[in-house]
């Protein structure tokens, strides 16, 4: 029996991760440490475990980690898990700037930790066919992509860039610059960004665009913004247009359910739980000391691609990956 621990609730999927451990036979849900104590105790009175009051003694009483803290304390959270020797689960974005990415490649290095980084859209049945697809070469040579990743603003320390840092950019760009990667089989190597404040007019980035170049002549487009009222009728999305020689194909990740009406809309989700997937993933890892299907490399490949996107802003240019 796998002993799950968390450290920090902050982020918005922590709850699914936690559901995602409920009614396994193979790993049990042991509890969190949070620096918000409040947080912590009313998360732990709806999901159970024990409040910890240090990661160190988290730690003690775990065998797997997830880490769901601010962007900013990623590195030093990850630290702290991979020197205890215990396998990690991380939120996305792995690092917000090349520094805390050096950080977590050298801390990686030196201890040999497996760590996973929280990409569940690889594990979509639709992302899946597509590479299938596209690897039986029904549309030829792949020309183009354009992408999108678009969502409601989540506030909170999603909006502070001393926690977050960053806006939307940082915190939606990764999950297709991953799922590019996987169908493309290359690393962008330069990308070129623009960001506005169109929806909330605050010093965060709440729009972004980016275009990623490739060395095989491949480029693509990915719209990652906070650009969906409160009251849209689905959280957000990740699309892909895929332009190839003889055709193209079009997937949405995330539309899939029921439309209800009553007294307000309300959208009941279908399909796969692919959060529970991932976590499947994570723990089949974990028991067979083997590397995920979502690996640390993935993760810093994809926080590189915001994080040139950053760059590029401060250039005006096409910035290196």
């Amino acid at each position: 029996m796998i002993r799950v621990g968390m450290i920090s609730a902050a982020h918005v999927h922590a709850p699914s991760y936690a559901h995602a451990l409920g009614g396994r036979t193979d790993a049990t849900w042991a509890g969190l440490y949070d620096e918000d104590e409040g947080r912590a105790e009313a998360f732990a009175a709806r999901w159970g475990g024990t409040v910890f009051p240090d990661v160190d003694s988290l730690l003690a009483s775990s065998d797997a980690i997830v880490v769901c803290s601010p962007n900013m304390q990623h590195a030093d959270h990850i630290g702290q898990a991979a020197r205890a020797g215990k396998p990690i689960l991380c939120e996305k974005p792995l690092a917000p700037n090349r520094q805390h990415a050096q950080e977590i490649a050298d801390v990686l290095k030196s201890t040999g930790v497996l760590l996973m980084t929280a990409f569940p859209c690889p594990f979509s049945p639709a992302f899946q066919q597509l590479q299938a697809r596209i690897g039986r070469g029904e549309i030829g040579k792949v020309l183009a992509v354009n992408a999108t990743n678009r969502g409601r603003c989540p506030f909170g320390w999603f909006v502070e860039p001393h926690l977050s840092g960053g806006g939307a950019m940082v915190d939606h760009a990764v999950h297709v610059a991953d799922l590019l990667r996987r169908l493309l089989g290359e690393d962008p190597t330069r990308v070129f960004a623009q960001t506005g404040h169109n929806m909330y007019g605050k010093p965060w980035e709440d729009t972004a665009h980016l275009n990623l170049a490739f060395d095989s002549g491949v480029f693509a487009t990915l719209d990652s913004s906070w650009s969906r009222p409160q009251n849209y009728r689905i959280w957000g999305d990740v699309t892909l247009k895929v332009t190839g020689e003889k055709g193209v194909i079009e997937i949405d990740l995330f539309d899939q359910g029921l439309s209800v009406l009553t007294d307000g809309y309300h959208h009941r989700g279908t399909g796969s739980n692919l959060d529970r997937l991932m976590m499947d993933e994570f723990l089949a890892a974990v028991r067979e000391s083997r590397q995920p299907a979502v690996t640390a490399h993935d993760g810093l490949m994809a926080s590189r691609v915001a994080i040139a996107g950053y760059e590029s802003l401060v250039s005006g240019a096409y910035a290196a990956v």
